[in-house]
């Protein structure tokens, strides 16, 4: 029994294995498999993604295995993680406006310009510009307002995953129905 049991274990770590890497690649296809992100307004004009200006959403991905229930549950430790997933609704506060004031004073130091006063044009500044003014925006909205968050889905089911699992089931069947059948044999004798 523990070699079927040994088995489902390894069944079990290669789906983890490959639906990890699945929902990293979400990040580098900026979409959730064929459906792509709605780009912030920064983005538009070609430049990172919101949900990877510092990485830290990507890095805190982990899988969580219950091997009482032969389950694997995907989680992240970041708070804004499952707004970003599923989308929703903000309610702005007044320490909402204080913290995005924050946020945007350590930013605006760092924002270049050219010589004539124009926004210098190099990328790393420009995402620096941009994100400074969305801190801006938040911190002059008035408390009681509402943000909109789109979703922008990096874990969940999806026809891809299932054809995965599916695909994993397959390469593992013949060694589990090998096993099972010397297992039986064993006890036939």
């Amino acid at each position: 029994m523990s070699d079927v049991k040994s088995l489902w274990q390894r069944l079990l770590h290669d789906i983890q294995v490959e639906l990890t890497e699945e929902f990293d690649r979400n990040f580098e296809r900026k979409a959730f498999f064929d459906r792509p992100w709605r780009p912030r307004r920064s983005e538009r004009s070609g430049r990172g993604s919101l949900l990877q200006v510092t990485g830290k959403l990507r890095r805190s991905i982990r899988p969580e295995e219950n091997p009482s229930s032969g389950t694997i549950t995907w989680t992240s430790s970041e708070p804004y993680a499952d707004i970003q997933n599923n989308g929703g609704t903000i309610t702005v506060t007044k320490a909402m406006k204080a913290h995005a004031w924050k946020e945007y004073y350590k930013l605006a130091p760092h924002i270049q310009y050219t010589r004539s006063g124009a926004l210098s044009h190099r990328k790393q500044n420009l995402a620096i510009a941009a994100e400074a003014e969305m801190w801006k925006a938040i911190a002059l909205m008035k408390p009681g307002s509402k943000i909109e968050i789109p979703q922008r889905q990096f874990i969940g089911d999806h026809p891809q995953l299932r054809d995965s699992i599916a695909r994993i089931c397959s390469d593992n069947a013949d060694e589990l129905a090998n096993t099972v059948s010397e297992i039986l044999q064993k006890h036939m004798k």
